[in-house]
């Protein structure tokens, strides 16, 4: 009777822990060099929508198939789902651009995504400006915008020029940095998954990952659609991880022109 389980207490402090409580109990807060990226807002104050993501710390992103574009070859507005992870549908989000813009400005082209939740509002928008998408132009490199609601800007995803890596930064909405999002040097995903890793600003942690799955041969040879997942802290803040979902489709839309090619042969 006089010896007690030191795991149990521990799982007790966390079961008493809930997404979106202001901290964690004083004996269980981790120590840290930084928690910008780890504000935990309290539910009053969570943009409308974004409730439910205090709760995931896995966000799975399906693009739909259109048997338009498996026919004729030709791009329409990508369609996708957004789930947890046990495969729930928790938003859907549709790619709004232009024909002459997805046929011929497909890898650097401007769109807005609007998402909304099962009940049809418009909880995230993501706009992205056509920007340049090479090495050579490092002035000018793609950049993204979220919003949630819609009209209120809570951060950016900018790519960063490196000769060798595809490298992102995500900024609050005053584009102070917060997180990096470093890809590998092979970003095809031939038979294996692709990730993308979450990481400090020094760049030293790795808190999370963006994953292209591989979605079979036969998928990955007749269609552009593909599967990613999101996997972050579930105490990051909601805002942040509204940001993560935007440079998701950032990484969508440079990842499909890229296999493209070899699609074509």
């Amino acid at each position: 009777m006089a010896s007690q389980d030191p795991q149990g207490q521990i799982n007790k402090i966390f079961q008493d822990y809930l997404p979106g409580s202001p901290d964690l109990p004083s004996q269980s807060k981790p120590i840290e060099p930084t928690k910008a990226w780890k504000h935990v807002q309290p539910p009053h104050s969570l943009p409308p929508g974004l409730e439910y993501l205090s709760q995931l710390d896995q966000i799975i992103i399906h693009q739909q198939v259109e048997l338009l574009e498996v026919i004729l070859g030709t791009e329409t507005c990508s369609k996708y789902e957004i789930k947890n992870h046990l495969g729930q549908r928790i938003y859907f989000a549709m790619e709004e651009n232009g024909c002459f813009d997805r046929n011929f400005c497909s890898p650097i082209r401007s769109f807005t995504i609007r998402i909304t939740d099962n009940t049809g509002r418009e909880v995230i928008t993501v706009n992205r400006p056509l920007r340049c998408n090479s090495c050579w132009f490092p002035c000018y490199m793609q950049e993204l915008e979220v919003q949630s609601p819609p009209g209120t800007i809570v951060g950016y995803v900018v790519q960063n020029w490196d000769p060798l890596l595809p490298k992102f930064t995500i900024l609050n909405e005053s584009k102070e940095d917060v997180l990096k999002i470093i890809g590998p040097y092979a970003t095809c995903s031939c038979f294996g998954d692709v990730d993308f890793e979450v990481k400090t600003l020094n760049e030293m942690s790795t808190i999370g990952k963006i994953s292209k799955y591989w979605s079979g041969f036969v998928n990955n040879v007749f269609t552009n659609a593909a599967n990613f997942g999101i996997q972050v802290p579930v105490d990051l803040d909601v805002k942040i991880k509204a940001i993560m979902i935007g440079a998701c489709f950032l990484i969508v839309s440079t990842q499909n022109q890229r296999e493209k090619p070899s699609q074509a042969r």
